[in-house]
């Protein structure tokens, strides 16, 4: 055992010394801005103090965070090592990350033989009289699921759902695991929730810096003992980023210790996806698939959740910019004719655009849905926000009735279909904020599930992922087409058809805009049910567009690379003409 754990604290320390010269030769400092964009995807807006932690590195916290940390901490346990005949050998950390599964290292569970003797104790700890907690223990259940890698140094074992004492696991909830990187920056600071020396539970709180990131670890300066190992290591938000592993020894005196280690939780799960196929047991994979399902939250079909936004949540946002393009190029909203703007739902202060981050919105009253939406996209600026509860909102500043609700989605195949996709506005250092707005009922479409989640994703996937590899900015255009015979259901006309206008610069020298025209008639019967036909994707003039919506979209139409009249299928991005 102490051979074993020699090699792997002098594993950690070349990966240190190198990481060490290699900031040396390259200094490459984050702006603020930068930095901001990486972590602003898991921070809480109501924190308001999270972004002078993360830029200024400020010490100042909400004092909810210390109620945060001794709730996460309920999920952390010491992990007796035993032999065989019971015998008491050593100690280790663990923690939940699922309701019936522990996350501890390799070199603490070894082999399923070893967990089938070990015990997961859960209390240990004393309360703020330093008095001792009731211990309660339950049992490992290898048989169910173990899964272990050396490399990683990392074990996924299965817990008894139930203990002896007919106490239920899930008392102790779990730690959820994000799968993105990016949970932590450099030169912030970290906090590690511990059994040192298998003693009671314990806590290292600020002054533990992040020195170093690497494609699997993550060095920080940090207090740990012997029976550390396997404990969870958070960022400011509670997120484990980290699997605490080892620390690394002074190279110049084998007594002291210049920092510690821990494996990234995005190279744990991107490993579990990876030998997930491979697991012969049925209920292993069952089990790695409920973690996954955990740290991957599945479709917009889950169930909706109705929420309210303070009006802090509406104050600072600018909508649609148009001169985003470049103060030269500029791409105002598209007009609304005579007929459409006396359907236009005003807000509160009578204006008939509703202005969120990075997109705006022209809602018809008598549709209740919107006329358009108008997105600014920076490719070289976006943020991966994870997805959350589809918790929506209706628009306070516009009436209530003119937003289509929950009822109407409620027990069938209709999706609340973003028109300004979640992921668009999703850029800068407001790009959670965007995230939220774009979960309002102003920005949805009823849409068949099949027409939401494949034929209409293809086009959106091309456009974004286009900006992020090219790092360039679009500007995009998103509605319905309106027609009298639209079905009804549930007091509402479904439309059958939705456009979308792309707007980028071309070789960055003019505009390119392009339009495009994707109908979903054949996916919805008169009941709603699921109807097998064929639906395709169209390049367009933006004239039609123009003509089927009753918009006016100026000189875009000039810069079109169809004449009027052309349509071209589109089948693959190879086939989009700008």
């Amino acid at each position: 055992m102490v051979n074993k754990i020699e090699r792997i604290q002098q594993e950690a320390l070349q990966r240190y010394l190198a990481f060490e010269e290699e900031r040396r030769e390259e200094r490459r400092a984050a702006t603020p801005k930068e930095r901001m964009m990486t972590r602003s995807s898991i921070i809480n807006h109501h924190d308001n103090l999270a972004m002078e932690r993360i830029i200024n590195q400020s010490d100042l916290f909400p004092i909810a965070h210390l109620q945060a940390g001794l709730n996460v901490s309920k999920s952390v346990c010491r992990i007796s090592i035993r032999s065989r005949s019971g015998q008491l050998q050593s100690y280790g950390t663990g923690f939940l990350v699922a309701p019936n599964l522990l996350l501890t290292n390799n070199h603490v569970l070894e082999t399923a033989e070893a967990a089938m003797y070990a015990v997961a104790e859960f209390n240990y700890e004393d309360d703020v009289d330093f008095m001792p907690l009731e211990i309660i223990s339950f049992r490992l259940d290898p048989e169910a699921l173990f899964i272990t890698d050396k490399a990683l140094d990392f074990t996924l074992v299965a817990v008894e759902e139930t203990n002896l004492h007919a106490i239920p696991l899930a008392d102790f909830g779990y730690l959820p695991l994000l799968p993105k990187p990016g949970k932590i920056l450099e030169g912030e600071y970290v906090s590690i929730i511990q059994h040192p020396n298998g003693g009671p539970k314990a806590i290292t709180i600020r002054e533990n810096e992040v020195k170093f990131i690497s494609s699997d670890f993550v060095h920080y300066v940090s207090d740990t003992e012997p029976g550390s190992s396997g404990s969870p290591v958070f960022n400011d938000q509670w997120v484990v980023v980290a699997l605490h592993h080892a620390g690394i020894p002074d190279p110049k005196d084998s007594s002291k210790w210049i920092a510690n280690e821990g494996i990234r939780i995005s190279s744990i799960i991107r490993h579990l996806i990876q030998i997930r196929s491979a697991l012969e047991n049925e209920r292993s994979r069952e089990l790695v698939d409920q973690l996954l399902a955990v740290v991957m939250p599945g479709s917009v079909s889950e169930p909706m959740e109705v929420g309210v936004l303070a009006e802090d949540w509406y104050a600072d946002a600018s909508g649609y910019d148009p001169v985003f393009l470049g103060s030269e190029f500029e791409v105002p909203l598209p007009a609304l004719g005579e007929v459409l703007l006396r359907d236009a739902a005003q807000t509160t202060d009578g204006k008939t655009v509703l202005e969120y981050t990075h997109f705006s919105i022209a809602m018809s009253k008598s549709r209740r849905l919107a006329f358009y939406t108008a997105v600014n996209i920076d490719g070289n600026q976006l943020v991966d926000v994870k997805r959350g509860n589809d918790r929506w909102y209706f628009d306070p500043r516009i009436d209530e009735a003119y937003q289509i609700g929950p009822e109407f989605y409620k027990s069938n195949d209709i999706d609340r279909g973003h028109l300004v996709r979640r992921r668009d506005p999703n850029w800068g250092i407001d790009a959670v904020k965007a995230n939220e707005h774009t979960f309002h009922f102003t920005n949805c479409s009823p849409q068949h599930k099949n027409f939401n989640q494949k034929a209409w994703l293809d086009l959106e996937d091309y456009l974004l992922d286009n900006a992020r590899d090219q790092e360039m900015k679009i500007s995009v255009f998103t509605g319905p087409v309106f027609r009298d015979d639209d079905i009804t259901y549930r007091d509402a006309q479904i439309p059958d058809q939705f456009w979308k206008v792309a707007v980028m610069l071309k070789e960055g020298a003019s505009l390119s805009a392009t339009a495009y025209l994707q109908t979903q008639e054949d996916l919805i019967g008169g009941n709603l049910e699921f109807v097998y036909g064929q639906f395709a994707t169209y390049q367009v003039p933006i004239a039609q567009i123009e003509e089927l919506t009753g918009l006016d979209f100026g000189e875009l139409r000039n810069h079109d690379p169809l004449a009027e009249g052309q349509v071209a299928k589109v089948q693959s991005a190879e086939d989009i003409r700008v």
